[in-house]
Formats: C-alpha cells, sequence, structure tokens
C-alpha cells in the first residue's frame, strides 16, 4: 500500500493506480522516493513505468544483505526518469534460502550486467535471464564473496595454472 505521503506523487501513485497489491510501502526521505515492490510483482511494476514514463532509464540494479535478518537480502532498482528529472528507487525483499526474483532484461536490456553482478557477487537468481553466469569471479569459485557469512580471509584458491 502506498504511505500517504507519496499519494501526492505522480509517478507512485500511477503505479498504486495499476495495481495497488504490487506496493508493499515507501518513503520519501531527503528527497529520494523509495518504493517497496512485492518482488512477484516487479517485472510488471518495471514494465508498467517504462510504458508509461517516457524515457525511463534503469541506471542500476544493486543488492544488501542483511544477515541475519530475514527477510535477507534486498534488491533495489535505480530509475530514472529523464524528462522528468525524477529518479525512483524500487526495493525487493527476498529471503535469505533461495534468494530469486524475474529479471527485468526483457524490459531494459542493460540490466543483464547489473544482474549478473548481483548473482556473481550475493549468490541471487534473476528467473529468465538470457546468460545468469559469473561476471567478476572466476568460473569455478566457490561462494559469494559480497555475503556478510562469506569468510573474511576468502576460500583459499589455488591461481597457478592462471
Amino acid at each position: 500500500m502506498l504511505p500517504d505521503e507519496l499519494k501526492e506523487f505522480p509517478i507512485p501513485a500511477a503505479l498504486e493506480r495499476w495495481d495497488s497489491s504490487a506496493i508493499q510501502g515507501g518513503s520519501n526521505d531527503f528527497g529520494e522516493t523509495v518504493l517497496h515492490i512485492a518482488p512477484a510483482r516487479l517485472a510488471g511494476a518495471c514494465s508498467f513505468l517504462k510504458q508509461q514514463g517516457k524515457h525511463v532509464r534503469l541506471s542500476g540494479i544493486t543488492s544488501i544483505d542483511r544477515f541475519p535478518a530475514e527477510p535477507r537480502f534486498e534488491v533495489v532498482y535505480l530509475l530514472h526518469f529523464i524528462t522528468e528529472g525524477v529518479r525512483l528507487r524500487l526495493k525487493c525483499s527476498l529471503p535469505g534460502e533461495n534468494p530469486q526474483i524475474d529479471s527485468v532484461t526483457s524490459i531494459w536490456s542493460g540490466a543483464a550486467w547489473y544482474e549478473r553482478e548481483a548473482f556473481d557477487l550475493f549468490g541471487i537468481r534473476f528467473n529468465g535471464h538470457p546468460d545468469l553466469k559469473r561476471i567478476l569471479m572466476p568460473d569455478d569459485w566457490q561462494g559469494h564473496p559480497l555475503r556478510k557469512d562469506f569468510p573474511v580471509h576468502g576460500h583459499k584458491y589455488s591461481y597457478q595454472n592462471d
């Protein structure tokens, strides 16, 4: 449900009119609007926002590990509505066990690199991604190094074959 403080903003209000069940909360702190989106509704919400807003650009996707809290992960989508000069953050909370969400690569092809990075470093799976594989770590690397439960000194790894 869209908080009352955000009902006056046109973009969040339009998203709520489209599907009020997609919005689980939100805030507007320090001039930055954040909407908490139901993970199952994220791709639909992104598609709606891109169709409704002219020149909507995905400027990034990042992840947060809130270990040991549950839900453990957040995936954050950074949107820029160029003609309106508005920036919007969409956040989705995911469980620690088998974190996954639908890919937005069919909406923004540039999301492919960001999603691969979140997969590689946090282990978040993006369903429907065309080429979900490691992007920064070696293919045979074990684990996901930006998870808070990853060993501080990393796993022993031999670079002698490289």
